[in-house]
């Protein structure tokens, strides 16, 4: 297993315990996008991918990303699939309803990330990798 990939496996356990301050394993200019869902957009610096996450997440209570498979692409990437679960605040919505299953790529330099993609279609992300599901 790669050091990104442990990495990768800390942060979900961070994020899992809802400790979202943990973000030393993000570069200051680090990109964030969220490719598809209700919320595409398109975030800088880590002030930025604090306000992605925000609007992203907003809409939403009990938000949860549970890590299902996390693997090297090619020692630059790790794609990271995950089910998640959730309830639409105004609507009662079930997110898993909508997919259930989402993917973030975490593209690194030098041991940080310095770009998050996010996908609420796990599909989408392993189509721009050019993998099979």
């Amino acid at each position: 297993m790669s050091e990104n990939v442990d990495l990768v496996r800390l942060i979900y356990a961070s994020w899992d315990r809802r400790d979202y301050r943990w973000i030393d394993w993000a570069d200051p200019a680090i990109e964030f996008v969220v490719v598809d869902g209700p919320a595409p957009g398109r975030w800088s610096g880590l002030a930025g991918m604090w306000r992605g996450w925000t609007e992203v997440l907003a809409p939403w209570e009990d938000w949860r990303a549970e890590e299902l498979e996390c693997r090297d692409v090619d020692g630059q990437r790790v794609l990271a699939l995950f089910r998640f679960s959730g309830r639409g605040k105004l609507s009662g919505l079930e997110v898993g309803r909508l997919s259930g299953r989402g993917a973030n790529i975490f593209h690194f330099r030098g041991g940080k990330v310095t770009k998050l993609m996010a996908y609420w279609q796990h599909e989408h992300a392993l189509a721009d990798l050019g993998l099979e599901g």
